[in-house]
């Protein structure tokens, strides 16, 4: 699995959300999760916030035996986010994952606590070896301006955000200034409700023809085509031959050409705000 730089760990480009995943029936996400991590696709995303703590619970008995093996990211709720809230709701979160450290700790939006509070928990976190690294999520610009005025350079090690074919709005804006502040694009929703690989619409048949291509499927070649460069992208999935599918994804070299027609297939768009919970 190809792996990039990420809160100075080599991660894996693609790896496992698990929003939702209180849904899917539980010995379906244990054999998900378990098969992602086999595959290669170690970064495992959750938080509290899922199920309120009952998805946290379930990644918990997925990767029992193996938490050496695993890149753990879970998130804190922005109603938590005080300084003491923090490290309490990253015990919390310890405690149903059933491990003693985060590789990496995310303000899961933005919230009512001042930015400093939450930076001075997620520090005191660090100081404490509860959490390796840490960073944010749904942060937009003047979010993000507000975070590097109460952070050193480089502490913040990624802002992870909704980026699939269809919803480019980050890269007017969010991705260049994350880019030039050092912070690493995570993907959430990578491939968005799946509607644009549908094969009657325009861009779907695009996919389609460059998937035919390279002898893969429309999913896989919008995958590769957000981690092409940089980034990570973390797409959910419980039916094994999903999992699969994902996992080999992050091995499919695009070309110019594809890279080229597939953009102009999926226009980004106007600048706008980024959407919010």
């Amino acid at each position: 699995m190809r792996t990039r730089a990420l809160g100075g760990a080599a991660v894996p480009v693609l790896g496992e959300g698990t929003w939702n995943m209180e849904a899917d029936r539980p010995g379906d996400v244990l054999a998900a999760i378990r098969l992602a991590i086999d595959l290669g696709m170690t970064h495992v995303d959750t938080a509290e916030l899922y199920g309120d703590g009952a998805v946290e619970s379930l990644v918990g008995r997925a990767i029992a035996g193996r938490r050496d093996s695993v890149y753990l990211v879970s998130k804190v709720l922005p109603s938590n986010a005080s300084r003491a809230g923090t490290l309490a709701a990253c015990e919390r979160s310890l405690a149903r994952l059933g491990t003693d450290r985060l590789d990496l700790y995310l303000l899961h939006w933005p919230g009512r606590f001042p930015l400093a509070e939450t930076v001075a928990g997620m520090r005191a976190l660090v100081d404490a070896g509860k959490i390796r690294r840490w960073g944010v999520s749904n942060f937009d610009v003047d979010d993000l301006e507000a975070l590097a005025a109460v952070t050193e350079p480089g502490e913040v090690a990624c802002n992870q955000v909704l980026y699939h074919l269809e919803e480019r709005a980050i890269e007017h804006a969010v991705a260049p200034w994350c880019r030039a502040h050092g912070i690493a694009i995570v993907a959430y929703s990578p491939l968005g409700s799946g509607s644009f690989v549908a094969p009657h619409s325009a861009g779907g048949r695009v996919l389609r023809g460059i998937a035919d291509e390279l002898g893969a499927t429309p999913e896989q070649v919008a995958l590769a085509w957000l981690v092409r460069d940089e980034g990570f992208a973390i797409p959910k999935a419980t039916a094994a031959a999903h999992v699969r599918a994902n996992a080999a994804a992050a091995d499919l070299e695009l070309g110019a050409t594809h890279c080229a027609a597939i953009d102009r297939a999926f226009p980004r768009g106007r600048s706008r705000a980024l959407p919010t919970l």
